[in-house]
């Protein structure tokens, strides 16, 4: 009676075990992949969380994708590797349960921390004057904490689902984590999460970054003045120059989150084809290499943020190198001569950022002038200037 209520028995011809090139190539690739993510994604949370500059609304994002990243690697793709050295279940009922939940989670969590940071860019860009109280640093921990609890409590439906069965074969008994119920009755699950997970954050995104497309890309830059006096030809010429930096800024984030929602819609389509297909088909098709190659586009989803963080963006590039202690040591020297530079700060309503992004903004303009002129001078904003005032030195 124990069994009857713990396992679903379904009795099925004979069992092939898999071939041992798929058990080299599954355990070869999940485990380098998986392995590769984890250890990014570890160092995304740590450079935002330890390094002060970096704690920017879009950022918090990022960590949240991170943490749901990383709950995917790890409770979907370490069991694979399992799966496919022993070719049955081996974590026991509760562990079936939880793992499911943990799968489903972040997953969940995942696309609506996508969704979230395409929201918070286009306001930022698109609306720059609302960004000012909208896109902070406290709405985006109160929007991340609610994104996490309501998506908790969507998947608590998967400890009701779940199941252990027993797939009984002709020369053959085996225990894996399955439904409990036929594949019918939970298919408006599987197209719910289709729908509100992958169809609406992909259409809600086109729209988004095809308005801050229009912004970033196709405006016009403001002329250069005639006909000025020298001096305010040179302070125009500074205004400009700063306002040139922060637009490229943000047009390279703009880049980089858009990459990412890109490569989301890309490596998530194979597995998300295969089960609306196999939800108009009498007879599910599960080939084993092809489901080897969406569970490997999931992993890869869940691993390549971080790479795409160090190749397109200069603030975690350079977090990274420290993080790693493999950058060039910075010198100790004194400066040789400094001198003072006075100029107003004004704040600009139309930047698109919010009050959070200005300290990143002059370290990312500061990161862009060590990297193009090394060892030249660069503006240092320290706390010991003067209101108004910046100091000239040498590094």
């Amino acid at each position: 009676m124990e069994n009857e209520t713990l396992f679903q028995n379904q009795t099925r011809g004979n069992w092939t075990e898999p071939t041992i090139q798929y058990k080299v190539v599954s355990i070869f690739l999940v485990s380098i992949i998986c392995g590769a993510g984890i250890v990014g994604n570890v160092m995304v949370i740590l450079v935002v969380l330890t390094t002060k500059h970096m704690r920017t609304p879009t950022n918090c994002y990022l960590v949240s994708l991170a943490v749901a990243d990383l709950m995917v690697l790890t409770a979907a793709g370490l069991p694979n590797i399992t799966e496919s050295l022993f070719g049955f279940w081996v974590y026991g009922y509760a562990g079936c349960l939880l793992i499911t939940y943990l799968q489903y989670l972040g997953i969940n969590a995942s696309s609506c921390s996508i969704t979230a940071f395409t929201i918070e860019r286009y306001i930022a860009i698109c609306h720059p004057i609302k960004a000012q109280f909208l896109c902070t640093l406290s709405r985006a921990k109160r929007i991340i904490v609610a994104v996490w609890a309501l998506t908790s409590l969507y998947c608590v439906m998967w400890f009701y689902l779940s199941d252990l069965t027993e797939d009984v074969y002709d020369n053959v008994s085996l225990v894996t984590c399955a439904y409990k119920v036929s594949r019918t009755y939970y298919l408006p699950v599987y197209f719910t999460d289709f729908s509100v997970f992958y169809v609406v954050p992909l259409l809600l995104a086109t729209v988004l970054y095809g308005l801050i497309a229009r912004i970033l890309f196709l405006s016009p830059l403001p002329a250069d003045p005639k006909g000025s006096s020298r001096k305010w030809d040179k302070e125009a010429s500074f205004k400009n120059s700063s306002c040139s930096t922060k637009a490229t800024s943000r047009k390279q984030v703009t880049k980089m989150l858009a990459v990412v929602v890109v490569l989301f819609a890309l490596l998530w389509m194979p597995y998300r084809t295969l089960v609306v297909v196999n939800s108009f088909l009498d007879q599910a098709y599960l080939d084993t290499w092809f489901l080897l190659f969406c569970r490997l586009c999931i992993y890869l989803n869940s691993a390549v943020n971080p790479v795409i963080y160090n190749a397109m963006s200069q603030k975690f590039r350079a977090a990274f190198r420290k993080l790693c202690r493999c950058g060039p040591p910075r010198s100790e020297k004194p400066a040789a001569h400094s001198a003072a530079l006075t100029y107003s700060v004004i704040k600009d309503m139309s930047n698109g950022e919010s009050p959070d992004h200005f300290a990143t903004e002059m370290d990312e303009l500061a990161m862009a002038t060590d990297e193009l002129l090394p060892g030249r001078k660069r503006l240092s904003f320290g706390d010991r200037c003067a209101p108004g005032e910046a100091v000239l030195s040498s590094v």
